[in-house]
């Protein structure tokens, strides 16, 4: 039982606010909104900043609703997803992690790397040539998520890739919002 007590113990260290594993749907996903946003009204958050939480809390959530694969172990279909939000001083941290296939980090890494080497104006104009050049994408997005937390944090996204089994790896995100 002394796992709680050090699960317990890496979240205070950590400074984590709120860790949700397991499997993520749009019910979910309103429950893990709404514990965020009690905890931010309980700390006494301003509202624009609970807003810029909750914008690009939505966004990655819905990144991983979407995109996220389902990694199967023994025959039992498993999520293995994570979400958590954190704070630190003047601080939020939102980190999020979920499998996906392999042959598909190329074409992420792209684009968090383009979305990393936009200014603040670069980002707002990715922004108008997605809105007005895309189209809604066959799992409903139309690649707009990256750039409107890089636009809402005002911060660079941090990503890494972890090989699972040579053929998933998990995916990290990490977005900053700084209370300003």
């Amino acid at each position: 039982m002394k796992y709680v007590y050090d699960l317990h113990k890496t979240m205070r260290d950590q400074n984590l606010i709120l860790v949700y594993e397991g499997e993520f749907t749009q019910e979910i996903t309103k429950s893990v909104l709404a514990m965020a946003e009690r905890n931010m009204d309980s700390m006494g958050e301003e509202s624009s900043v609970k807003r810029k939480v909750f914008n690009v809390m939505v966004e990655c959530l819905q990144n991983i609703v979407k995109h996220g694969e389902g990694y199967k172990i023994e025959n039992e279909y498993e999520y293995n997803a994570v979400f958590m939000i954190g704070k630190k001083g003047d601080e939020y941290i939102i980190a999020s992690g979920n499998p996906l296939e392999n042959n598909d980090i190329d074409g992420l890494r792209e684009r968090l790397d383009k979305v990393n080497s936009l200014d603040k104006d670069g980002l707002k104009q990715l922004y108008k040539d997605i809105i007005k050049n895309t189209t809604i994408s066959e799992k409903g997005g139309a690649g707009l998520g990256f750039v409107d937390m890089a636009r809402k944090s005002g911060s660079k996204l941090e990503y890494d890739f972890v090989d699972m089994d040579g053929n998933r790896s998990f995916f990290t995100l990490k977005t900053t919002i700084i209370r300003s």
